[in-house]
């Protein structure tokens, strides 16, 4: 662009002011009038010349005329004549020289870059990625991560060895080298490393493992070294490598082109935490969600001294997060923090963000600024089952036919000793479900006896056994709850060692540890043929078993049932205490038939 300035700019700087130019005629005219001053004429007839009241012009001779009266002309009235040869000026030979000389330019910026490109990723392919956020700039504290107390404790060293260097000197201790985090998605990893570098007060490379691969081969080891320079660089610093398991994976998989290209990357990186000195100040920290796929070179003492689980929060840890995200929104005064955290096990940190969110949203849907219970509610079943289904209705026969099956599985779960109590049963169908009986424990569970998962059993297969005693016959509703009492039947028989014909043997199942189950590693067998056939055999005892106690319970208390799928009819949603209610004036009659018997 600088180029094509001066390009422009070039006849100006050599001609001086701006000259109008003249048609013969009017040059002409103004000649017999006397205008003219003064004419400069090539030997190509050009002329340029300055009129009496000092404007500039230019105008052109015809050759193709006789114009031999226009030498008489200018003497006659007074007109400086002025001959010239046009043998070309400094600017006219730039002109007609720079088009060439940008062209060369270009082929030679064109072929630099193609070089640095193909030379082992220099330049603009092999340089780091990382996002650097330096110490000065508004910064997380471990104040704005809500719960894992024991978490922050564990990674506190690492801030103190940051801001405090010397006291490790003085004791002979060695700082943490690196440190790992695992844990489950959405959890705060990223998060609490950022708090980290808050606290620490110090820059924060942050890169993402994808960022190291490239089709190039020796791209990613060239960016693994220019971030560790980087650190070096801005000592002290944290480098922060999140979803380290893209280039961190075990090594002697097959030779493909992208595996050497990724395993070059993990060589280049176990070499650099190995190759900084531990007083530089500069400490690597990692995030992942499956630390069983990383190379056990990368998670020895030396590269990373420490992992640090991540778990999903607890009960008193998810009220708190809630509060967080609550923070600067609009609480109605039934609105129970404790009671929403209680209502969801199980979800993370992001997960209870979008909790907020959503309610947040059915708020603003119903004209409201103000969050209430029931917006809460609403979007905890939007999150867990999906949008609600208010158009997919349901026919007469299949509403009766939902209540039956949900109050089968309300009474399994209020009547069962060991199962976690009902919250509230539903038939209006949300997502891919028709109804939902939701069950919310009263306590965080770590450890399940053989009992609770007994009940457990007996629950899910409620909804089926309830409509074996009604109708006579099962339905395709029930096909979600056989498949999750298969899974954890087979658990049962396989992993935990709750079989009597297998014995006490676990054959584990190869899973994930924090995303689910890895369907090709769950095919390959640790076991016999004869050995999957007791397994089989004992799957659908359990199975068997839990449903025959299902049936004879909804027998014995069918009175129950039926008022219950009334119910249900023509409410649609009704709160746990209500199966309670109806079990509880069903008593006295059971009572009395036991007695008669």
């Amino acid at each position: 662009m600088t180029i094509f300035l001066l390009w422009l700019l070039i006849p100006v700087m050599f001609t001086g002011s701006a000259a109008t130019p003249y048609s013969y005629s009017d040059f002409v005219t103004k000649v017999n009038t006397g205008q003219v001053k003064a004419v400069t004429v090539d030997d190509q007839g050009a002329v340029s010349g300055d009129l009496k009241d000092g404007a500039r012009f230019t105008t052109q001779i015809p050759t193709a005329l006789n114009v031999g009266r226009l030498d008489a002309q200018l003497q006659s009235n007074h007109v400086q004549i002025t001959a010239t040869r046009s043998d070309g000026s400094l600017g006219s030979i730039l002109i007609s020289f720079l088009p060439l000389a940008l062209l060369i330019g270009l082929f030679m910026w064109s072929g630099r870059k193609a070089q640095q490109s193909l030379a082992g990723g220099l330049g603009g392919f092999g340089r780091s990625r990382a996002k650097i956020i330096e110490a000065e700039r508004p910064t997380t504290r471990f104040g704005d991560v809500a719960g894992y107390d024991g978490v922050k404790q564990e990674i506190s060293e690492v801030v103190d060895f940051l801001r405090a260097p010397e006291r490790y000197a003085a004791a002979g201790a060695k700082p943490p080298r690196g440190v790992i985090m695992v844990g489950p998605p959405g959890t705060g990893k990223t998060l609490i490393a950022r708090a980290v570098a808050g606290e620490a007060a110090v820059p924060f490379l942050s890169v993402t493992g994808s960022a190291f691969v490239e089709m190039f081969v020796g791209v990613g080891a060239s960016r693994v070294r220019d971030l560790f320079d980087e650190a070096r660089r801005r000592a002290p610093s944290i480098v922060f490598i999140d979803e380290i398991d893209a280039i961190g994976g075990r090594r002697g998989g097959a030779v493909t082109g992208g595996n050497d290209e990724r395993e070059q990357t993990l060589n280049q990186l176990l070499a650099e935490m190995d190759g900084f000195d531990q007083s530089s100040g500069i400490v690597v920290l990692a995030a992942t969600n499956r630390p069983e796929t990383l190379d056990p070179a990368l998670l020895r003492p030396g590269r990373f001294d420490r992992q640090v689980t991540v778990p999903l929060p607890n009960q008193v840890e998810r009220a708190a997060i809630l509060a967080v995200h609550a923070a600067g929104k609009h609480l109605a005064p039934d609105v129970d923090l404790g009671v929403i955290a209680r209502g969801t096990p199980g979800f993370s940190g992001a997960d209870l963000a979008n909790l907020v969110n959503e309610a947040a949203i059915n708020a603003v849907r119903a004209g409201r600024t103000t969050i209430d219970a029931h917006d809460l509610d609403a979007a905890r079943d939007r999150v867990l089952l999906g949008r609600r289904e208010t158009s997919n209705a349901l026919l007469p026969q299949e509403r009766h036919a939902v209540a039956v099956h949900e109050s089968g599985h309300a009474l399994l779960a209020t009547l069962c000793e060991h199962a976690d109590p009902v919250a509230k049963v539903t038939i209006l169908p949300a997502g891919l479900t028709l109804g939902v009986t939701e069950q919310l424990p009263e306590a965080e569970r770590h450890l399940y006896s053989e009992s609770y998962l007994a009940d457990l059993l007996a629950v899910r297969l409620g909804g089926r056994a309830a409509e074996l005693v009604v109708f006579g016959e099962g339905s395709t509703g029930a096909a979600n709850d056989l498949a999750a009492a298969t899974q954890i039947a087979t658990r049962m028989v396989r992993d935990f060692g709750l079989s009597p014909a297998l014995g006490p043997v676990g054959y584990s199942s190869a899973t994930s540890q924090y995303l689910g189950e890895d369907a090709e590693e769950f095919r390959r067998k640790p076991y016999s043929e004869r050995t999957q056939k007791i397994i089989d055999e004992e799957v659908a005892r359990l199975l068997s078993g839990a449903e025959k106690r299902a049936i004879d319970l909804l027998r014995a208390h069918r009175g129950a049932l039926d008022r219950l799928a009334a119910i249900l009819v023509e409410h649609e949603t009704i709160a746990g205490d209500v199966v309670g209610s109806v079990l509880q004036a069903e008593r006295p009659a059971v009572i009395g038939l036991d007695g008669i018997a």
